[in-house]
């Protein structure tokens, strides 16, 4: 055991296989969306995303205060947690990235068939959804990450197995 191993100080270790990432990106429907206000103040919102091509990809009203936000200022950061997934707990990624934001007929008749079908994957509630989506006002969110921070609790787990939650306890579903 290195000297950096008997604390949890330093967690660089600890980072998602990609495999698990990407697993991560596909499993959970829901991020933390975070921008920057005109204060400079840091704000966040949950929202629904579709992962595709090393992008992720959201929609919202065009009303909404992070589209002039991000016209002003386009970083923006996501964070995708494994909570509620049949990956359990403790998995975790952010991002920090530029936004593009499009209203282009184009763009949206690619992006809602698929955003429907990821969250309503039953054809008929897909229709449903996507109809209401495709209102005039909406604007989809092209976000490109260019930095990654991840996390796996089982990697800093194995350092101090004593303080972990044995594999068979509830709290410790699908870890």
């Amino acid at each position: 055991m290195s000297e950096q191993d008997d604390n949890y100080e330093d967690l660089t270790q600890c980072g998602l296989e990609s495999e698990l990432e990407q697993e991560l990106l596909d499993v959970q429907r829901e991020c933390t969306f975070m921008w920057t206000n005109k204060k400079g103040e840091a704000f966040g919102v949950i929202m629904s995303y579709l992962p595709s091509d090393g992008k992720i990809w959201l929609t919202c009203a065009e009303r909404r205060a992070r589209v002039p936000a991000l016209r002003r200022f386009p970083r923006a950061s996501i964070c995708v947690n494994s909570t509620g997934t049949s990956m359990g707990t403790g998995k975790t990624v952010t991002y920090k990235g530029s936004c593009v934001i499009h209203d282009s007929r184009e763009i949206k008749d690619w992006f809602y068939p698929i955003f429907a079908r990821r969250l309503r994957p039953e054809p008929e509630a897909a229709a449903v959804f996507q109809k209401f989506l495709d209102s005039p006002e909406r604007v989809i969110i092209e976000f490109t990450p260019d930095y990654t921070l991840s996390f796996d609790s089982k990697l800093m787990w194995a350092r101090s197995p004593e303080a972990s939650i044995p594999e068979n306890d509830p709290r410790n579903a699908a870890n």
